[in-house]
Formats: structure tokens, sequence, C-alpha cells
């Protein structure tokens, strides 16, 4: 599973994006469950993630399936978890 997060706005109004491939990870499958979870609170329309300076919003898109948009400060635990753990790159 390839998981792509997106950031953007805070006070700079900067992008960040970074790329998690589970393929070969032992907690793939918890990774995949979290994203289950995450996605699932996610809206479907862009709109849905835009960020309130100065906060961020997010654009979660996993392998190719449409794209979730979630934004600061309503950020689910889940959605939370998993965007650390991409953009963090652990």
């Amino acid at each position: 599973m390839r998981i792509m997060v997106t950031r953007t706005g805070g006070s700079a109004t900067t992008e960040h994006w970074a790329l998690l491939d589970t393929e070969g990870r032992p907690d793939a499958p918890h990774i995949h469950a979290l994203v289950r979870e995450a996605l699932g609170a996610c809206g479907r329309n862009p709109s849905l993630g835009l960020p309130h300076a100065p906060h961020f919003a997010y654009a979660i898109t996993v392998d190719g399936r449409p794209t979730g948009y979630c934004a600061d400060p309503q950020l689910t635990s889940s959605q939370r978890s998993l965007i650390s753990l991409v953009l963090n790159g652990s």
C-alpha cells in the first residue's frame, strides 16, 4: 500500500508531501487498519480540508483511490497518527 499525504496551509502557507510504502513492513497490518479508519473520517471534497490559518489541511491518497481531505483542528486521532507516521517517515 502506498500512502501519500500532502500538507498545505499554516502561517507560511507552504506545501509539504511525503509517501509511505507499507510493503515489507512488519507493522503493515496496523498501518492498513489506521488508513481505513482515517479515510473513513475524511471528506471527499477538497473544500472540507481547507485550512484556517494558522492550521494545516491534509490530502490523503492511498494507491490512487479517491483522495480524502481533512484539516486541523478537527483531525481524528487516527488521522493525526497516520499523518504523523507518513510525514515523519517513521
